[in-house]
């Protein structure tokens, strides 16, 4: 499935950087399963210092949970646990692995279910931030795919209702890899400093939240797929179509956003095709229609955030 994927990353220099003279925590969106390999894979092909990275326990079974056990070293997290006893076991360890290595860490908890780009936990920060390293830094990484591979799956769901096994996920995942081709954009932003955090105040922790959210979603890449979502309506002819993705990137740039293409001819050009493929829009000659709604609302929501933050999404997991 990574061969279906090309990846494309943007400010390298940061991460090299901050790795000669920092303790790095990453800080990532997280869009589909293929983020933990994709992300962690441009760092080692580009010679970065590797992270720990932080896992959902449901990972954790199976073959998958063979390889997260002993080749990535990743941590188990129990994501929704209310256990005391849990959390500051968990605290802890995480302080200790700071002190050691550098770490890569999903904020929002999960996959969206919406395609939204979520809030974030405060649980894993601050854990972070009670290390107390001196030379720490929250370093955002933000991911973005032209089509998520287990993009059905994750918009007919709409919400999380349990904890599925991993590996019928991966089954299905696969069962949808057929025909699948996609770019992923792994962008990082500046270094977000945590020796001024102070570990026992609420306010610097949601301020350190807030930063490394609106740094993520900065950076996130405006492609070609998530700008025809956003602008198609059930029918309309390209011209139209097209005029509706210039003002949406006229309001993107007003943001300062990180567009993937310069116009709305341009993303038509190349969102028609894998949009068309995967069975979202139907093309008859000129004019374009809505065949999955709930695929197309998917990769719409993607660009929520910078057009109008809703943030606080309930049809997530």
């Amino acid at each position: 499935m990574l061969r279906k994927v090309s990846r494309h990353p943007e400010r390298l220099e940061i991460p090299k950087a901050a790795t000669r003279t920092n303790r790095v925590i990453y800080a990532s969106n997280h869009r589909s399963h293929m983020d933990y390999l994709v992300e962690l894979l441009v760092l080692d092909e580009n010679g970065i210092r590797p992270p720990v990275i932080a896992a959902g326990i449901n990972l954790f079974n199976g073959a998958m949970g063979l390889l997260n056990r002993h080749v990535t070293g990743a941590i188990p997290i129990r994501r929704n646990s209310r256990d005391p006893a849990y959390l500051a076991t968990l605290r802890g360890y995480v302080a200790e692995i700071v002190h050691r290595r550098d770490l890569f860490l999903y904020l929002e908890g999960g996959r969206s279910y919406s395609g939204e780009f979520k809030s974030l936990k405060t649980g894993l920060l601050q854990a972070v931030v009670h290390a107390r390293h001196p030379d720490a830094v929250i370093v955002p990484v933000t991911i973005a795919y032209d089509l998520v591979l287990e993009d059905q799956t994750l918009a007919r769901q709409g919400v999380k209702r349990r904890q599925r096994p991993f590996s019928a996920e991966v089954a299905e995942m696969v069962r949808y890899a057929v025909g699948y081709e996609s770019r992923a954009f792994v962008t990082f932003s500046q270094p977000l400093p945590l020796a001024t955090v102070d570990p026992e105040s609420r306010r610097d922790l949601v301020m350190l939240m807030r930063r490394t959210r609106d740094a993520i979603g900065k950076a996130y890449k405006v492609l070609p797929t998530a700008l025809l979502a956003a602008a198609l309506r059930p029918s309309m002819p390209r011209r139209a179509l097209e005029d509706r993705i210039d003002a949406l990137l006229d309001t993107l740039r007003l943001v300062d956003a990180n567009l993937g293409v310069e116009s709305g001819r341009d993303a038509v050009d190349q969102a028609t095709g894998p949009l068309v493929s995967r069975g979202i829009i139907v093309v008859e000659g000129d004019r374009y229609r809505v065949r999955d709604r709930l695929l197309l609302r998917y990769y719409g929501r993607a660009l929520s955030h910078l057009l109008h933050d809703r943030g606080r999404s309930k049809r997530t997991h």
